[in-house]
């Protein structure tokens, strides 16, 4: 961190690293950005492959300055000023560090499942902090992994990172389409379940200590119909006059009901 600062936003790395803020450029070049000292250190943890790091020492408090440090060791290191880090920045008070790292895809097969794993299935969710959160409810719950079918955001968005504030780095997460999903179900022998506003029987009297899949759809669309039919229907009761709940608060209420059915399985005599 001894090199001049890079001050301008019109320098070219700094124009480059500005265009991963697209998901076409993530893809293209299967780089993407890790905002905060939070997500940054969960990277680091998780051994993410970070190729370089952003830092401006103005902006950066503590415990910042010591992720810096630490990288350093073996990752570069550019010192950039605050217009830069601001720039580059999707929070409205950054705290001065944003690392460029490599995706590494996990495919269906790669997942690590336990002997009756809880999976959640979440299809075609469009905003990114919705799948965020779910992200972050899938690790509070320690369930096996989070499955994204057809979503309208990728993994890498940089509000999906901060909204799961770094569990996407720990939970095993994957992509596919909805026929690779239930293939792939089939063959573990794992129930899916469906979670739609008028499903067939409530959450509560649903069996979730098997091998166990929950899905819940967009905001808009609910479950496709493919997934409908896939699946047992299920509901979250919820008292008139609301119809529906975010999807990333069903997810959640869905799991914690799972994992509570399973924990009482194993301490009941």
């Amino acid at each position: 961190m001894h090199n001049p600062p890079i001050t301008s936003i019109s320098n070219p790395l700094v124009k480059r690293l500005a265009r991963l803020r697209k998901r076409r450029e993530r893809d293209t070049t299967g780089h993407f950005l890790i905002e905060g000292t939070r997500e940054v250190r969960r990277a680091v943890s998780e051994n993410i492959c970070i190729e370089q790091l952003l830092f401006a020492p103005d902006l950066a408090k503590q415990d910042g300055a010591a992720i810096a440090k630490r990288i350093a060791e073996s990752i570069p290191i550019t010192t950039v000023g605050v217009a830069v880090l601001s720039y580059l920045s999707r929070r409205t008070h950054p705290d001065g560090i944003i690392a460029v790292a490599r995706a590494v895809p996990n495919r269906l097969i790669d997942l690590d499942l336990s002997a009756t794993p809880l999976i959640l299935v979440a299809e075609a969710i469009e905003k990114p902090g919705n799948l965020g959160a779910m992200i972050r409810t899938a690790e509070a719950t320690s369930i096996d992994a989070v499955i994204a079918t057809n979503p309208e955001t990728d993994l890498t968005n940089p509000h999906v990172i901060r909204a799961s504030q770094g569990a996407v780095f720990s939970v095993a997460t994957t992509i596919c389409n909805e026929r690779e999903l239930i293939k792939f179900l089939d063959s573990h022998g794992i129930q899916l379940f469906a979670l739609t506003p008028d499903g067939n029987n409530d959450l509560w009297e649903t069996d979730f200590t098997g091998s166990s899949a929950i899905a819940v759809g967009s905001e808009h669309q609910g479950l496709s119909e493919i997934l409908r039919e896939a699946g047992r229907s299920i509901r979250v009761p919820m008292a008139e006059p609301v119809d529906s709940l975010n999807t990333s608060v069903t997810a959640g209420v869905a799991l914690y009901e799972a994992v509570r059915q399973r924990r009482q399985s194993r301490t009941s005599p």
